[in-house]
């Protein structure tokens, strides 16, 4: 058995992608829009690891321009996990990109962030924890991941 991928459904596919990308490094690995099923599949990988992919899944919209379906707040999907060389230069990057960080790495290890579609990323510390650091010793949880 091989793991592909985790997918998806998202509202806003540019602003999610942009986040996955600019955010947090994902590379694009492949892209196909089917207008039949009126469907866009977006695909990204890990630099260090792109076989395990995400799928954004993108339901283009009616014809009168209302969104394909209610997605709800993506608390049922869970969290998508990724391992990060420095967890404060990456919740700096992402806080300069506009993104809240909902939980912060007070510890030196884990931290939590949303994207543009409500999904939970954790983000954990390579290696052993950074010794507490503020901003975000100091720093409260935000809303909810």
């Amino acid at each position: 058995m091989k793991y592909l991928h985790a997918m998806i459904r998202v509202h806003d596919l540019d602003a999610t992608s942009r986040f996955l990308t600019e955010g947090l490094g994902l590379r694009q690995t492949r892209r196909m829009d089917h207008e039949a099923g009126r469907f866009t599949l977006v695909y990204f990988g890990a630099p260090e690891n792109p076989e395990a992919e995400i799928e954004l899944t993108y339901n283009w919209p009616s014809a009168d321009g209302s969104p394909a379906e209610d997605y709800g707040s993506a608390r049922n999907f869970g969290h998508l996990a990724f391992q990060v060389d420095d967890i404060y230069a990456l919740c700096a990057h992402l806080q300069s990109l506009g993104v809240t960080i909902n939980r912060p790495p007070r510890d030196g290890r884990m931290a939590f962030v949303r994207t543009p579609d409500l999904i939970s990323i954790e983000l954990l510390q390579k290696g052993g924890a950074l010794p507490p650091a503020e901003p975000w010793l100091s720093m409260p949880n935000t809303g909810s991941w």
